[in-house]
This record gives C-alpha cells, sequence and structure tokens, in this order.
C-alpha cells in the first residue's frame, strides 16, 4: 500500500528516509538512495514543485578550481559524476566544457592570480599551463579539458579572446569548467529516482517527532505522519527551519543574490565564449549627471565607490541565441529569505556598466539598455563557504545544505555523500570537512578566520 492510500485511510506511512526539500540537492539525494543504493521507501516531500525556489535561479555553471582540498575533491567527483551522467543520458542536460576566463588589468592581480592558480593546481585541479610568449612555453590548446592555462602574452589574449579590453594582461583559463542545464539535469534525476520507487509529496514538513533523541516521525502540513528513522535536511534556505523543529541552530547565513538575463542582440560577446569574471575591483564611469543623482540617495550613494571584483557573465541558450546571463554582487546583503526576492532596479545597469569594463563592445548598451530580466535567490553558507553534509546533532538526521552559490555543481557529488552517510557506505576521505562535527575542533575554528576575507573562493 503506497502512502496515498494511507493518508486517505487515515493510517500511519512508513518510509525508510524522508528527504525534505526538492532542490537539486533533495532530488540529488534521492536519486543516490534509491537508483544507486536501492533504498527501497524513499520519500521527498517539498511544498513547491521541484527545482523552483532557488535551483533554477543560478548561473548554472560548475568548476574543480577552489582553493582548498576537500573543495577540489569534492567537485571533481561531482564532475565525474556529472561526466557520468552525460553519457548515460545522451547529454540531455547540455552539458559544455568551455572553462571560466579569469580576466585582470592589473599586474599585481596577475601576480597573484598565478601564485593562486599554481597552489590549487598541487591541490588536485590539474596541471597549470603557463604562456608568456616565450618559445619554450607549451601550446595553448582551446579544447584542452584539465588543469588551467595563464594566458600573460598579449597577443594570445587578442588572437583567442579579442573581445577583451586592451587593458588585460592576464587571463587564467581555467578548464574542468563550463555549466549545464540545472532544470534538464534535476528532471533526469528525479525521473531516474521515480522509476526506482521514490514517492514524491507536495507537502511541506511540519514536524519532526523524536524518540531518546532519534528521529521517530516526520508530519506534513496535510496531517501526514510518516513513520521514519532517517530525514535528511535538503531545505535550500529554510534548512535553519527544518533544523528548529529538532530543536537544532545550524551556523549559517542567507544572502541575497541576483542575475540579469540581456537580450544581447549585437553580439559583443561571443556565442561560444567560456564563463568570462572580471578579478578585478572597479568604479564605474558615471557620467556627471547620474553621478549627481545617484549622490543625493543613501541608498545609491555606495555606486560612486569602488566596487569588489568579480562582474561576470556568459552566453546563454543555443548558438543562435542572443541571450547572456549576468551577476554582480556589487553589494552584500544578508537577510532572512522572503519570497518573492527583493529586487534592486538599478542591477541591469550596474551590471552592464561593470561587464562594460573587461568587455567594452558593450559600452554601446549604456545609454539605451537591451531588454532584460532580473532573478535571484539566496546562497545559504557556512563562513568559510564548506557545505554542511552529514549527521546532525539529533540521531538519523542529517543535513545536506549551505551549498551557497555551488548547489548545482556539487550536487551530484554532495547527494552522494549524505546518502552514504544515511545508509552506512563507506565515505570518501573529503566527508569529514564537510561534517558539523568540524567546528568542534578549536584548531579549524581558528581557521575559519583566513578563508573569510575571499569568501573560500578564488
Amino acid at each position: 500500500m503506497g502512502i496515498a492510500a494511507k493518508r486517505k485511510n487515515g493510517s500511519m506511512a512508513t518510509a525508510d528516509v524522508v528527504v525534505c526539500g526538492a532542490g537539486i540537492a533533495g532530488v540529488a539525494t534521492a536519486y543516490f538512495l534509491t537508483v544507486e543504493l536501492g533504498v527501497e521507501r524513499v520519500v521527498l516531500c517539498d511544498p513547491r514543485p521541484p527545482l523552483t525556489l532557488t535551483s533554477d535561479k543560478s548561473t548554472e555553471c560548475y568548476r574543480n578550481w577552489w582553493p582548498n582540498e576537500p573543495m577540489v575533491a569534492l567537485m571533481n567527483r561531482s564532475i565525474d559524476l556529472l561526466d557520468g551522467m552525460v553519457e548515460e543520458s545522451g547529454n540531455a542536460f547540455h552539458l559544455n566544457r568551455r572553462g571560466y576566463l579569469y580576466v585582470t588589468a592589473d599586474r599585481d592581480r596577475a601576480r597573484s592570480l598565478e601564485t593562486v592558480a599554481t597552489a590549487i593546481s598541487e591541490l588536485g585541479a590539474g596541471a597549470l599551463r603557463i604562456h608568456a610568449g616565450r618559445s619554450s612555453d607549451p601550446a595553448y590548446r582551446p579544447d584542452d579539458r584539465r588543469g588551467a592555462d595563464l594566458i600573460t602574452d598579449r597577443r594570445l589574449v587578442r588572437t583567442y579572446f579579442p573581445f577583451l579590453t586592451d587593458q588585460t594582461v592576464a587571463a587564467l583559463h581555467v578548464r574542468r569548467a563550463g555549466w549545464f542545464s540545472a532544470q534538464q539535469l534535476g528532471e533526469y534525476l528525479l525521473g531516474r529516482a521515480k522509476d526506482a520507487g521514490l514517492t514524491l509529496l507536495p507537502r511541506r514538513l511540519t514536524a519532526v517527532e523524536t524518540d531518546g533523541g532519534r528521529v521517530k516521525s516526520v508530519t506534513l502540513d496535510d496531517d501526514t505522519t510518516i513513520r521514519t528513522g532517517s530525514l535528511v535536511n535538503a531545505a535550500g534556505p529554510l534548512i535553519r527551519d527544518v533544523a528548529a523543529l529538532m530543536g537544532e541552530e545550524l551556523p549559517v547565513t542567507s544572502e541575497l543574490h541576483l542575475k540579469v538575463a540581456y537580450r544581447e542582440h549585437r553580439r559583443v560577446i561571443p556565442p561560444d565564449a567560456p564563463m568570462l569574471i572580471w578579478n578585478d575591483p572597479q568604479q564605474i564611469d558615471w557620467s556627471s549627471e547620474a553621478a549627481e543623482y545617484l549622490g543625493e540617495d543613501r541608498q545609491t550613494r555606495f555606486l560612486l565607490d569602488r566596487l569588489p571584483a568579480a562582474c561576470h557573465g556568459r552566453p546563454e541558450g543555443a548558438p543562435e541565441s542572443p541571450y547572456v546571463l549576468a551577476l554582480w554582487e556589487y553589494r552584500r546583503r544578508v537577510m532572512q529569505p522572503v519570497w518573492p526576492v527583493p529586487i534592486d532596479p538599478m542591477y541591469p545597469e550596474v551590471v552592464m556598466r561593470g561587464m562594460s569594463t573587461m568587455i567594452p563592445g558593450l559600452s554601446v548598451y549604456r545609454d539605451r539598455m537591451p531588454y532584460s530580466t532580473v532573478d535571484g535567490g539566496y546562497y545559504t553558507r557556512t563562513a568559510e563557504n564548506r557545505p554542511l553534509i552529514g549527521p546532525m546533532a539529533t540521531s538519523g538526521a542529517f543535513i545536506l545544505g549551505a551549498l551557497s552559490g555551488f548547489g548545482v555543481m556539487a550536487a551530484a557529488a554532495a547527494g552522494e555523500l549524505v546518502a552514504r552517510h544515511v545508509t552506512g557506505e563507506p565515505l570518501p576521505g573529503y566527508a569529514p570537512a564537510f561534517q558539523l562535527s568540524r567546528y568542534e575542533d578549536p584548531a579549524y575554528l581558528d581557521g575559519i578566520t583566513e578563508t573569510i576575507e575571499d569568501g573560500g573562493q578564488l
């Protein structure tokens, strides 16, 4: 008798595992539990349609380029799994391998880029090849898929990336990177999980009953009770709310992040370009009239100041598509998640102006902005920007969360990892780095401050 039938006659349903949250993390968890590990009675519950709260608001990119060994290992595993799914599905989720291109016009930052890239290469992200215009340099190969290429030879930059500003002094092309359709990946995983017996319930988790400190059952918003000994909290920006049902607190905050899609009809950005990241802080060159207007309002005055690095964007869709996606978190906004997300009306123009510093051809849109749409979601993260994957304090409860801005790229390995925790399967060597128990280690807590300034990223 299935769960739906049991609910009708008022009896209690039973499940081996209940997964709370049908974003990409929860869907991946359900896939690995059912398809890969053979767990028969898995319930995935979420009041919203799958993949519609935050998972569909990302740039859908992936990379193995991270500044610490556990994240490199996790992402390498996730990309390995994605590569396998590409073969199994006939690339149903349109994964490409165009890479990330980090660009700088600052010689000091170029030297720093090389130092950091050397360190990340040694962590397992792949070989670093340097192209400085010397006869002994390795050949730059546009179709390489491993490691990274640091290009300081300006002629080489102009040859392969002629749309970049002439001020470019270095470009780091990270190769095990690109993007794919998160929605299509999620649908593929969800379909496979359903075929393996997954039950999907459009319900909200409202209560968790424990007995002796262990999960005993959960209750949904239609008063359905499901007896279970295992609960996975994969609720995205709502993981703190689910943890609170068990009297637990999680060391996470949420930041609002927006994304803009432009109809870039002049095709300044080539349709085969990689992800493009301006690695320098910048000060926007506003007109005198615009500067006066912005300076009159304390809510916009900061736009006259030096703004942070990492304005970035990429082509979107098929080669004939005129759309590009772009993001720039020029203002950090930590807040309690609310929906619909608050939209900054200045966002399209500010981001376009930021992108035009790296790609001067985009300046044609400064006076007349192209058609654009803005949406966004929340990066729920820990201070050091590593996810939470593993047991919670309540026995039988597990967390898969704090996936920040990397949930889509990490979902495969993260879902596999939490599923192994649930079922007691052997764990990979990187597993302890993501468990909640890491915060019980004083030495780890002391080291967190080292990663806060750069957000735990490059």
